[in-house]
């Protein structure tokens, strides 16, 4: 099942406190970027981020789940509903994200 854009717009309505936040769609799925780094997506209409030391002590009772068949455990964000604590998670884990790395330039033959 893949998500839909009002639960995309509704995530964003929510994070929009936070300065760069940016999407990218994948596969009827939806990259989260905070500052450009990746701090999770939403799969299935899920709000799922990558599971940091930070989100792990701010999110306690958070379950573990996997975002598509094959893919690595990320925490399901509990504190959807409430702007302050969606804040507050993305700012303490923002230092623990791997930095982006850098694209490849694709060079043509000729």
């Amino acid at each position: 099942m893949a998500s839909s854009v009002e639960y995309l717009n509704y995530v964003l309505e929510q994070l929009s406190d936070l300065e760069d936040i940016t999407y990218r769609p994948m596969m009827g799925e939806f990259i989260i970027y905070y500052r450009d780094k990746i701090v999770g997506g939403i799969y299935d209409d899920r709000f799922l981020v990558k599971p940091t030391e930070s989100a792990r002590r701010l999110m306690p009772e958070a379950s573990l789940e996997l975002p598509y068949e094959g893919g690595r455990e990320m925490l399901s964000v509990d504190v959807i509903d409430d702007r302050e604590a969606l804040k507050e998670l993305l700012d303490a884990m923002y230092d623990e994200l791997p930095e982006p790395k850098k694209r490849k330039q694709w060079k043509s033959k000729e």
